[in-house]
């Protein structure tokens, strides 16, 4: 049975060290090249240029052709009264129409486009930092299975070779028949401990390949993340920040744009063509026409002012809202840093405690190998030396995710 185990471990560390490695990188570089959210924002801006043409085309010459015909027959003093309707009229006419707009004017429509094309940047920028991060979180979770995995494989190795040794000296019997039962019932633990983190790390793996739009269901091994925390930008400017600047400066457009609305309204037109009811010389009644238009609005009951408030009142909102982002975000990243720096000070207080568990089981060993060895104090060693490698990895990967969210934060 062990000689099985050992030629399944054997095995599987084959496939391990010969499997495909892949890096965090390359299931971001999927992930944001596949995101139907990103690509949906950049369609967005590229409608915004379109946006820019059609004002440029709303201002030119507008050019339309008309035809409008009609005939009102009478019969015997019946039908319309003819000085109404001439009994009929007809006119083919191209109309040309023109509305003047002063550069201010069009300057303020080009900003709103101008912003919306920011909005949508920044909304980008924030979207795929979603992604990153939490395409970084299931990659942290995954590797930290496959180092438990690894780790645990190893020790799974160890025990077999020591199973061997206490075999022979249970048949020599130096070591009572219970204390090597005791000993595999430690070893046929640590095997179905590593079946569990399989089927737990392949779960966690399909989950990185779904978040990262890769379908591959190949056994692939993870390179080390080897993430650092970044050196904090000033919080404006960071791209949260710029996202309130940016409603600010868009309610200021719209305030702009109202004004604009409220002011005199110049239109040209003219027109040729033939008009005619067909009763007198009707190829003669070709023919031009041409004027301007103006509108100036007078009262509308107050409502300019009321939309001005309404942009009042959401720029406050917008202020509260800043402000409050303002002290969780500080209030936040104060706390990631100091639970990192702790972090640390426990991994290293670990790594001591881990120096003397394998210094325990290294004295059990040799202790094992004269048949001095006591099974309880032995077992006891192998469970306090994993249990210290398991928090260790543990507790690392916990870092790792720690610095993924500091690091969400510094996006400029």
């Amino acid at each position: 049975m062990i000689k099985y185990g050992l030629s399944a471990f054997l095995s599987v560390m084959f496939i391990v060290v010969n499997a495909q490695q892949k890096s965090l990188d390359l299931f971001i570089s999927s992930g944001i090249a596949k995101s139907p959210l990103l690509k949906d924002l950049k369609n967005q801006k590229r409608n915004s240029a379109i946006d820019s043409l059609r004002i440029d085309a709303s201002y030119k010459p507008q050019v339309t052709a008309s035809s409008v015909n009609s005939y009102a027959p009478t019969y015997k003093d019946w039908g319309y009264e003819t000085a109404i309707t001439n009994g009929g009229s007809f006119s083919q006419l191209i109309s040309v129409t023109k509305r003047l707009v002063g550069k201010e004017n069009l300057h303020t429509q080009y900003e709103a486009i101008d912003l919306q094309n920011q909005t949508l940047e920044v909304t980008g920028k924030i979207s795929e930092q979603d992604i990153r991060k939490s395409i970084t979180s299931q990659y942290i979770t995954a590797y930290g299975d496959q180092q438990q995995y690894l780790f645990n494989q190893e020790m799974l190795k160890l025990l077999s070779k020591e199973e061997s040794i206490l075999k022979t000296l249970t048949e020599k019997n130096v070591y009572r028949q219970t204390d090597y039962l005791s000993f595999l019932v430690t070893l046929k633990q640590q095997e179905l401990s590593i079946s569990q983190i399989k089927i737990q790390l392949q779960n966690d793996i399909a989950t990185l390949n779904y978040l990262s739009g890769i379908n591959d269901t190949s056994f692939i091994t993870l390179e080390n993340p080897s993430l650092e925390p970044t050196i904090q930008p000033e919080i404006d400017n960071t791209i949260f920040t710029k996202q309130f600047m940016l409603d600010s400066l868009k309610l200021k457009n719209s305030d702009a744009t109202i004004d604009f609305s409220y002011k005199p309204k110049v239109d040209l037109y003219a027109d040729a063509g033939h008009i005619s009811t067909f009763q007198l010389d009707p190829y003669k009644n070709f023919g031009t026409s041409f004027g301007v238009t103006i509108a100036m609005p007078i009262y509308d009951g107050k409502q300019k002012k009321m939309q001005h408030d309404k942009n009042a009142i959401a720029q406050q909102t917008i202020g509260e809202y800043q402000q409050y982002f303002r002290s969780q975000y500080t209030q936040q990243i104060q706390q990631l840093v100091q639970q990192l720096q702790l972090t640390d000070q426990f991994i290293a207080q670990a790594k001591d405690q881990l120096r003397y568990s394998e210094a325990l089981i290294e004295a059990n060993r040799k202790l094992l190998l004269t048949g001095d060895a006591h099974m309880a104090d032995f077992i006891l060693a192998i469970s306090n030396y994993l249990t210290s490698k398991n928090t260790i990895t543990q507790t690392t990967i916990n870092r790792l995710q720690l610095i993924n969210q500091i690091n969400y934060w510094n996006t400029k």
